[in-house]
Formats: structure tokens, C-alpha cells, sequence
């Protein structure tokens, strides 16, 4: 258990039987009544962000996730299959549950599985920036020398992100894996 005056940033606590992450949270003291803690949770079973307010001092059970080392080998239709790279040990996830992640993922990559109670499956976790090569890149319009002048680009995942114009067909990028932007070439 613990007090909602220990609310960490990425903790997660278990609260009216599902598992949820804090996003965010801040401790509000009133001139009049008593204080209480503003929070953002995101469900970890379903992805949906919640707002929830609890009085100070509210004691939570803390939930235990567990992260394991997978590699990422191949889509089965609608199923895809990870490798743990010390056991291998395969384990399927749908791709219902990690669709937005299946944007960045690509064959032979190493992520972290979210494992709830050591049995459950609750996701991917991906890394901040993953580096993915360009496989479509509309040509650069000669002439036009502004300099934050962006184009689309398409990666080997089928992701479109917004690229500089200089970046070419065969291009490996650095992309933001919270909001899918460009970040730079890779060297």
C-alpha cells in the first residue's frame, strides 16, 4: 500500500480493480477543507486516460509490473509474437492491444513486455526514439529553400512522419516514439 502523498510520475497502483499508471498528479491545499491530490491515470489494460481525485493521505495498493526483454519476430494476422531473448520463451500479444506501438516496431527489435502478476500481458513499452529507414520520400521541390519546409516520408513500419527536405529514400531517421515526430538523421 501506499499513501497518495508518495504519488511517483510512471508508478503504478492498482484502484477500483484495474491497473493504472500516474501521468501526472498534484497536491492541491485549499484555503477552506481538506487537501487532496489532482491526478491523471492511464489504464494499462484498456490504454484509456482517466482524471480521478483523491483526499490527501488515501492509501492505494501499489501494482507490480514487470518488464522483460523481448525481441519482436513476426505477425501471425491479427497476432504477434515476441521472443524472450534469455529463455526463449515466446509469448503472443494481439494487435488490438498494441496497436498504437505496432507503428514503431519492426522485425528483430528489442522492446520491454509488460507483464502484470507474472502472467498477464498488459503491452509494450518502446523506447523514447527508434531509428527506422525511410522507404518513400516525395522528391524535394527544387527552389524551394525555406528553411523548416517539411515533406512526408514513409518508414519501413508504414508510418508517415514529417521529414526535413533533405531526407531521402534509404535515409535511416530518428523518430519520437511519444508523439511519431522527427527527431534527425541517424549517422
Amino acid at each position: 500500500m501506499i499513501s497518495t502523498n508518495e504519488f511517483k510520475t510512471g508508478q503504478t497502483i492498482m484502484f477500483d480493480g484495474h491497473i493504472y499508471q500516474i501521468i501526472s498528479f498534484m497536491h492541491v491545499k485549499p484555503g477552506k477543507g481538506a487537501a487532496f491530490v489532482r491526478s491523471k491515470l492511464r489504464n494499462l489494460r484498456t490504454g484509456a486516460v482517466v482524471d480521478h481525485t483523491f483526499n490527501a493521505g488515501t492509501k492505494v495498493d501499489k501494482a507490480q509490473i514487470d518488464k522483460t526483454g523481448m525481441q519482436y519476430l513476426y505477425a501471425n494476422g491479427d497476432v504477434h509474437v515476441f521472443m524472450n531473448t534469455e529463455t526463449y520463451e515466446q509469448v503472443d500479444i494481439s494487435a488490438v492491444q498494441i496497436e498504437n506501438e505496432l507503428k514503431y516496431i519492426y522485425e528483430g527489435m528489442e522492446v520491454s513486455v509488460l507483464f502484470y502478476d507474472g502472467r498477464e500481458i498488459l503491452g509494450v513499452q518502446l523506447p523514447d526514439k527508434v531509428v527506422l529507414e525511410v522507404t518513400e520520400a516525395d522528391p524535394a521541390v527544387k527552389g524551394d529553400t525555406k528553411t523548416n519546409a517539411m515533406k512526408d516520408a514513409i518508414v519501413q513500419t508504414g508510418l508517415l512522419v514529417k521529414v526535413p527536405m533533405f531526407i531521402e529514400q534509404g535515409d535511416k531517421i530518428i523518430v519520437n516514439t511519444d508523439d511519431g515526430s522527427y527527431v534527425s538523421r541517424d549517422k
